[in-house]
C-alpha cells in the first residue's frame, strides 16, 4: 500500500492524469509489464540515458538498482496540458525541484513506522537484505518529509489518491 499502490489507483480511476513510466536497472517482479510498469534496461543503457540527458531525474534506490524518469515524455505531456504524476523517491524529487521548482511536491507518508514495516514484509516481494535496505531508505525519506509542499498520510489508498488528485487540480 505504498506509493506504487496509490499511483496504480490514480492510473485506474483518473485517466486524465498522465503518469510517467520510469526506467530501471532491476529485474521485473512477477506481473510487471515492460512499458507499463517500468522500462527495464541494462546498466549500459541506463548509463547512456544519463550521459545523454535523457532523464529528468535518476537515483540509485535502496542501494540496489537505478531508477529514472525519461524526460521527453514528461515534457510532451506538460506541453499538451496534462496534469503529470511522477512516482519518484526523495533523491528524484530533489533533482526535479532543481529543474522544475514550480511543480507541486507531495510526500506520501505511512500512518506509522509499524504500518510501513508490516506493509513491506507482508507483500513478500523482497529478500531480507532488500527489506533492510528499503527500511533504511524509508527512515531517511520520512525524516525529509518537511522538504515537500504537502504530506498525505496513506492510511487508505482511495482517500490518499483522491487527495492527491484534488491537489493536482484534476
Amino acid at each position: 500500500m505504498g506509493k506504487g499502490t496509490v499511483a496504480a489507483w490514480v492510473r485506474e480511476h483518473h485517466p486524465e492524469i498522465w503518469m510517467s513510466v520510469s526506467a530501471t536497472t532491476r529485474a521485473p517482479r512477477p506481473g510487471e509489464q515492460e512499458g507499463r510498469h517500468y522500462f527495464f534496461v541494462s546498466d549500459e543503457r541506463f548509463d547512456a540515458m544519463v550521459a545523454g540527458g535523457e532523464l529528468l531525474e535518476w537515483a540509485t534506490v535502496h542501494q540496489l538498482a537505478r531508477y529514472g524518469t525519461p524526460r521527453a515524455p514528461v515534457e510532451r505531456a506538460l506541453a499538451d496540458g496534462h496534469p503529470v504524476l511522477l512516482e519518484i523517491d526523495l533523491q528524484g524529487a530533489r533533482q526535479v525541484r532543481a529543474s522544475m521548482p514550480d511543480a507541486l511536491f507531495v510526500f506520501l507518508a505511512p500512518p506509522s513506522w509499524d504500518v510501513l514495516v508490516e506493509r513491506l514484509v507482508g507483500r513478500g516481494t523482497e529478500t531480507e537484505a532488500e527489506r533492510r535496505a528499503r527500511l533504511a531508505t524509508a527512515l531517511v525519506e520520512m525524516r525529509a518529509a518537511s522538504e515537500f509542499d504537502v504530506v498525505i498520510v496513506n492510511d487508505h489508498v482511495r482517500r490518499a489518491a483522491e487527495e492527491l488528485v484534488h491537489l493536482m487540480g484534476a
